[in-house]
């Protein structure tokens, strides 16, 4: 779950750091364990801080991506072809590696949206960039709720692709080999 926070001067919303978060979760369960325990709080020295480059590297190490997280997060967000969405993100990025993916967290080669709704930070390369690689994946569902929410077949979502999505020649008949050759229809079942 991400919190953000209206900043009046930048009339901007930013991220609450996920430090935050944890901070005030163990806060509120020692209080908590406080009052149902009866327990003393431990003394000053007990305590240990976390410096700005420990949270840095906490927060990154949480957001960090692994194909893994892509897949449980595609299936949370109940895309309708799921294993045609986990193949665009190979293609698109070179299996993880494209400097788009790497430097821009976009893991779906998406352009930044003028409009609809997206989660774009805006634009670098030419491409929309993200602050993690799971607002890529979200900029992305919100595509698909906007243009492929009706398409009720595999086929029809890969004629939409071709039409509207695919800058490349053999974009669908890349997928569908990536699909077919890595077998993710299973993945989803």
């Amino acid at each position: 779950m991400k919190l953000y926070k209206f900043n009046p001067e930048t009339l901007e919303y930013k991220r609450v750091p996920y430090l935050y978060n944890i901070f005030k979760a163990v806060t509120l369960i020692f209080g908590a364990s406080l009052l149902l325990g009866g327990q003393t709080p431990p003394s000053q020295a007990q305590i240990e801080y976390i410096t700005d480059t420990e949270s840095i590297l906490l927060v990154k190490n949480q957001n960090e991506f692994t194909e893994e997280k892509l897949i449980a997060k595609i299936k949370e967000l109940n895309f309708k072809f799921p294993h045609i969405v986990l193949a665009q993100a190979k293609l698109e990025t070179g299996t993880y590696s494209s400097r788009i993916f790497k430097e821009n967290n976009n893991l779906f080669g998406m352009k930044e949206a003028r409009v609809r709704l997206n989660l774009a930070q805006g634009t670098q390369y030419g491409h929309a960039y993200y602050n993690d690689w799971e607002e890529s994946v979200m900029d992305y569902a919100l595509w698909y709720a906007s243009y492929a929410s009706d398409c009720r077949s595999e086929k029809q979502l890969y004629r939409l692709l071709d039409r509207q999505y695919a800058e490349a020649d053999q974009y669908v008949s890349s997928l569908k080999h990536i699909v077919l050759t890595e077998n993710l229809t299973e993945i989803f079942n």
